[in-house]
């Protein structure tokens, strides 16, 4: 049977009760009450550790608008007086979305990935763009008392 002899037999208010019912689910997925939406995908592709002063990670955030997207999160953190790491600033290596998820997530994605124990600390971080263009250009970064700077 197809849908429109079904909603034929049942008469018009199975057909109305029908059409309500797709226009309210509608409308409830673009309220508040919604689940909020998911995290995205992260991957870490690298990390560092420099004695007991910081910690240093570069981390994929797969984009939510475009699945061949990516951002990526360098990280630092320090140790607390309970001797955990504590993330102590964050910051964006490139543009937002400005890396393609595959090969940042693949084999030979990290090209460079230099740190120090120097104070300040340096940063510098040159990742695959894709296999056929190569790594990007180094990006440097500055970490002083735990806050990164671009450098």
């Amino acid at each position: 049977m197809s849908v429109t002899r079904t909603l034929t037999r049942r008469g018009p208010a199975a057909a109305l009760a029908l059409v309500t019912a797709a226009v309210l689910g509608a409308g409830a997925a673009g309220s508040s009450s919604a689940a909020p939406a998911a995290a995205p995908q992260t991957r870490q592709i690298a990390s560092s550790v420099l004695g007991g002063d910081y910690k240093f990670t570069l981390t994929a955030v797969r984009s939510a608008g475009d699945r061949y997207a990516a951002s990526v999160r360098l990280q630092v953190y320090t140790r607390t007086d309970g001797g955990a790491w504590k993330e102590s600033d964050r910051a964006t290596v490139g543009a937002v979305d400005g890396w393609f998820w595959y090969p940042l997530t693949g084999r030979g994605a990290v090209c460079r990935f230099s740190t120090s124990a120097a104070e300040p600390a340096p940063v510098d971080v040159s990742l695959l763009v894709t296999p056929s263009i190569g790594c990007s250009q180094p990006q440097h970064f500055v970490v002083e008392q735990g806050r990164i700077h671009v450098g």
